[in-house]
């Protein structure tokens, strides 16, 4: 007897005779169970089979549930595709009676469904003469992943842990209403735009208008944390689209209508400063518009997307010696910036990028840097320094009285030197800048792909990107505007700068960024950070990370890194431009998104 019982009228002894079965037609609906009206199989796309068992359990591996699919909707389901499964209409006693299982697709297979061998001649060579594929001796069935229950209360829709178990045969439809799939995924309704909902590279569609499913993230404090403060990581190998996508995320963040409490219970609220650093010189075009179609203009406005240039950008230039900036590909403010050596006092570390042992360091720090702030006090320049260590009566006097052995002092001399061209140059101390640095509601840009110096440009990034970090953390802040805004920090190449090294800087770097993202939700920093090599990323700075979007991937130990569900994990490297699994647990379930196909700023030489 087939697996079907009364779903069809041909027995497993019809199998061997090459006659179609009896009562059948040679249209599709032949498959069509016999006995249920058109009606009812156009509602959905199959049903529920308890043929092998059909189990909802709290453990994943003894969950048991599964969906014969009619003939007419094989050639459209798709692994990934979400499902509604209605419980039935008689409720036990409390139990509301529009409660339905949202579940996924996760696997699909052909099951024999008469005792029948088709791995021979005569069956081949009759499929090879068919123009047509003959479907009739198999089943066609869908593994199922139960995601969660939905239900109503008081006029809204509501999601909680799947805790009951549906009846065989019950009809499955695909999910096609946007608040049942946000509902059943947890996205939330508002907040910041990222994509539209995908499932194998194609958006998933509704019959309402707009059609696409967008996502958010969650950006206010009315449940939990704007995830901006929780951090963020973009991920992508080389032509991924993840700059064009970094672009699109930031850009909402510079929304007219964002800003948040500058502290927890405050009315007043500020809108944030982005300050991104920026390797490739590419940031500083979301001051310009683009070549923005108008559809797509219209289409932004319509969902509630930020789009156009964002005039309050300013490039903000590190003057460092050897390299001079000129820019075409972009119409924002250059304002040139030196780093003053006084910024060491606070950083010892930013001169020990060749990697001063810890007594190397603790020589720098405890005796030299304390002994020159005491000679030339705080306005005491980076050439100064170096003529400071350059006395050979100070090498004997430490050495002599046992502070610092004269090894020691030789070394930290060495590893010193090389910083002329990056401290106390022409252009104004940033230090002096700062309330035009950090701007709430603006956009700051920090190129550093005039630099050819790789130490250069190490020494210029971290030294901005602790300034803003210390102020943030300080309880005594020299600089109020940094303290006062809502911050967000783009580091673009980020394993460049936060990656795990066995150096006195590095442990410095990432110590210094791990208090920033543990701190970030209670002082309003948030970390963005792009890169193409995940795995290269410090581990205490990667496990604050919240939100992670992975565009293509195609290094196995960049993929492992980034820690998404296997499910998704096994896309990355087949995902085309724009195409991105994000991972964000206090957000919504694992998905797949599609970016906007058009940067929302001007993107591209």
């Amino acid at each position: 007897m087939s697996d079907l019982g009364d779903f069809t009228e041909f027995s497993a002894d019809d199998g061997d005779d090459d006659s179609p079965p009896p009562d059948s037609t040679e249209d599709d609906d032949r498959f069509e169970p016999v006995g249920v009206s058109p009606t009812r199989s156009e509602r959905g796309i199959g049903v529920l089979s308890a043929a092998e068992g059909l189990t909802i359990s709290e453990d994943d591996d003894e969950t048991t549930l599964r969906a014969y699919i009619t003939v007419r909707n094989r050639s459209d389901v798709r692994i990934g595709t979400y499902l509604i499964v209605p419980y039935p209409d008689e409720p036990s006693a409390g139990t509301p009676d529009d409660e339905r299982l949202f579940c996924r697709i996760t696997a699909l297979e052909y099951v024999p469904e008469f005792r029948a061998d088709d791995a021979t001649e005569i069956h081949a060579q009759r499929a090879m003469r068919s123009r047509e594929i003959d479907e009739q001796d198999f089943k066609f069935m869908a593994t199922l992943e139960p995601v969660a229950v939905l239900y109503s209360e008081n006029d809204d829709l509501k999601r909680r842990m799947t805790d009951r178990v549906p009846k065989p045969e019950t009809v499955v439809r695909e999910a096609d209403d946007a608040g049942e799939i946000k509902t059943g995924l947890k996205i939330p309704e508002d907040g910041v735009f990222l994509g539209h909902l995908a499932v194998g590279g194609e958006k998933v569609t509704t019959a309402a208008e707009p059609p696409t499913i967008d996502y958010r993230l969650k950006d206010d404090y009315a449940d939990g944390d704007p995830l901006v403060f929780r951090h963020t990581l973009v991920a992508g190998g080389t032509g991924s689209g993840k700059t064009h996508a970094a672009k699109n995320v930031l850009r909402q963040y510079l929304a007219d209508e964002r800003s948040y409490p500058v502290e927890s219970g405050s009315d007043r609220e500020v809108s944030p400063a982005l300050v991104v650093f920026d390797p490739q010189d590419e940031y500083a075009q979301m001051h310009d518009d683009g070549d923005l179609p108008a559809e797509f203009q219209r289409h932004c406005e319509r969902e509630g997307i930020a789009c156009g240039g964002h005039d309050d950008t300013v490039a903000f230039v590190p003057d460092v010696a050897g390299a001079s900036y000129s820019a075409d590909h972009h119409r924002a403010e250059q304002v040139p910036f030196t780093i003053p050596f006084s910024m060491v006092d606070d950083n010892p570390w930013l001169i020990a990028g060749s990697g001063l042992n810890d007594n190397q360091y603790s020589a720098l720090v405890n005796v030299l840097l304390p002994r020159f702030r005491d000679e030339y006090g705080r306005s005491g320049t980076y050439e100064q320094f170096t003529t400071f260590l350059d006395d050979p009566a100070l090498r004997e006097e430490l050495d002599e009285s046992g502070r610092v052995h004269e090894a020691t002092f030789d070394a930290v001399r060495r590893r010193a030197l090389g910083f002329g061209g990056v401290f106390d140059q022409d252009a104004r101390p940033i230090t002096d800048l700062v309330h035009e640095f950090v701007r709430p509601g603006g956009l700051t840009v920090v190129p550093t792909y005039h630099i050819n110096d790789s130490r250069a440009t190490e020494t210029v990034v971290l030294a901005l990107a602790s300034l803003l970090v210390d102020e943030k953390l300080s309880n005594d802040p020299t600089f109020e505007r940094i303290e006062e805004t809502p911050l967000i920090v783009g580091m673009d190449e980020a394993h460049n700068f936060l990656t795990d090294a066995d150096t006195v800087q590095a442990r410095k770097v990432i110590g210094k960024f791990t208090d920033a993202a543990k701190q970030g939700r209670k002082e309003r920093l948030g970390l963005f950070l792009i890169t193409q090599d995940p795995q290269d990323i410090a581990d205490p700075v990667f496990k604050q990370i919240n939100t992670t979007a992975v565009l293509n991937l195609g290094d196995e130990d960049a993929i492992s890194a980034v820690n998404i569900p296997s499910n998704l994990e096994s896309k990355v490297p087949y995902m085309e431009k724009g195409q991105m699994v994000v991972y964000s647990p206090d957000n919504s379930e694992p998905v797949e998104l599609i970016g906007l196909s058009t940067c929302v700023t001007k993107h591209g030489r």
